[in-house]
């Protein structure tokens, strides 16, 4: 299905896979759908995951510990669209991806029925085989947008991608935070001048307040450090607290979109 980020702000909800192990994270994302998660972002784990704040840093590594691998994402990817029609997207560091061979990543994205990608240390200069193989097979490409890029970049990236754009709300790496950056809106009002597509900001949106400030200017907000933190404190009852913890997110869509 292609990616709907129409109820707007919609929440996309990226999750670890394997933390704490395969069955409890397929179950953590159908919880995440339920409670109203629109898109599920599919973290492959790995071992050196620069742009990652401490939070996903501790749950790549517990992933790795249980061996969990792209392949297995994938897998794990087709299972949960067995049982939901939501969106479902790979988010992984390029290694993996070449490891396994781009084509072979792609079509079995495809087969698993997945919607798309987002490579984070993919240059969307460097991304022509990549748009490529993706675009053959249907699958959105999603690219991050720094608030330093600048609008000749930004223009690019608005070209390469598809389904969404993905917009950081500040530099640096991962993690909640107590205050949304301002650079967030500023980025967000750029990249409407090249793209209509759908804007998600993530980095930082930790707070019911957060998602709420975010659905003013943007389309959907991305929460990633947050779930996996939940996920972290809540060993056994992982996915009724994520679920909690996004219904009570959601909640205040009403007042996010309210003039």
């Amino acid at each position: 299905m292609p990616i709907d980020l129409s109820h707007r702000p919609a929440l996309v909800a990226y999750l670890t896979c394997g933390d704490p192990d395969l069955r409890t994270a397929r179950e953590v994302a159908l919880a995440a759908i339920d409670a109203g998660a629109e898109v599920i972002e599919l973290g492959v784990p790995f071992s050196d995951p620069v742009a990652d704040g401490p939070v996903i840093q501790r749950a790549s590594e517990r992933a790795l510990k249980n061996g969990v691998s792209l392949d297995q994402v994938l897998k794990l990817a087709q299972d949960i669209r067995k049982e939901s029609d939501a969106g479902l997207i790979v988010f992984s560091y390029l290694n993996p991806v070449m490891r396994m061979g781009l084509k072979r990543f792609v079509d079995d994205a495809a087969n698993a029925g997945v919607d798309g990608a987002l490579i984070t240390d993919l240059p969307v200069e460097e991304s022509d085989d990549y748009l490529r193989l993706m675009h053959k097979r249907n699958l959105a490409t999603i690219f991050l947008a720094a608030p330093t890029s600048t609008d000749e970049r930004l223009k690019r990236i608005a070209a390469a991608s598809t389904g969404f754009v993905y917009a950081i709300s500040r530099t640096g790496i991962t993690g909640a935070r107590k205050e949304l950056a301002d650079d967030a809106q500023k980025l967000v009002k750029r990249l409407r001048k090249f793209t209509d597509l759908p804007i998600a900001v993530g980095f930082g949106i930790a707070s019911a307040e957060h998602f709420a400030a975010v659905g003013k200017f943007a389309d959907a907000a991305v929460v990633g450090s947050a779930i996996v933190q939940t996920i972290e404190q809540n060993p056994g009852k992982e996915p009724q607290a994520v679920a909690e913890w996004i219904k009570q997110v959601v909640g205040r869509r009403s007042s996010a979109v309210s003039p």
